[in-house]
């Protein structure tokens, strides 16, 4: 995982979010998900001196179910606290996280807000979604050959560009990493609309 952070970082990418454990996840074996909470737990302690070091900041989206455990979570509250400052890159890190959850929070956060429903748009929907300014997705990468959304920030991903690499996430390194950017900057991201004539041609 951290040499893809750090190719992504080299790449210039400014943001990068990686999907940890959905809300879903915690319907697995209760010993798989233990075993997933102490290897984040130790990914994130010995990991955190060289993000810091490297001026990556790190979020947590998610992580509001009291099963996490108390240790995991003061770890989480610590690292975010640690980098908070920085502005190197910015690591969201999805964690206890469900994208329909989000927009059920987002609409919660607005009704308690005395919002108007004519009021409501998208720009007004979005400012209320956990880490309200983080960009929408350009690029989501489906390790493992699946292709599916996975409930995974579906209202950011809503235009993102999409690539699914047969390798197992455990297996993705930088170089997967690299190759799944170089096929996305061969990409003509049209958002709906047309491309821009080329020597008297068009394409939509």
């Amino acid at each position: 995982m951290i040499d893809v952070i750090e190719a992504a970082r080299a790449a210039g990418v400014e943001w990068l979010s990686l999907y940890a454990f959905s809300t879903e996840n915690w319907s697995r074996p209760s010993a798989e998900v233990d075993y997933l909470m102490r290897l984040v737990r130790a990914v994130v302690r010995k990991h955190a001196p060289l993000l810091h070091a490297r001026g990556i900041r790190c979020r947590f989206l998610g992580v509001g179910d009291p099963r996490i455990p108390w240790a995991l979570a003061r770890d989480f509250a610590d690292l975010m606290t640690l980098t908070g400052d920085n502005r190197g890159m910015t690591l969201t890190v999805a964690f206890d996280h469900g994208g329909r959850g989000d927009i059920v929070a987002a609409a919660r956060s607005l009704i308690r807000a005395g919002v108007a429903a004519e009021a409501v748009d998208e720009q007004s929907f979005a400012a209320h979604l956990p880490f309200p300014d983080t960009p929408d997705v350009d690029l989501v990468i489906r390790t493992s050959g699946e292709q599916r959304i996975s409930n995974f920030m579906l209202w950011q991903v809503a235009y993102a560009e999409w690539v699914f690499p047969t390798v197992l996430w455990p297996d993705f390194r930088a170089p997967h990493f690299l190759e799944c950017l170089h096929t996305y900057r061969q990409r003509d991201r049209r958002f709906g609309g047309v491309l821009p004539e080329r020597n008297g041609d068009s394409r939509s």
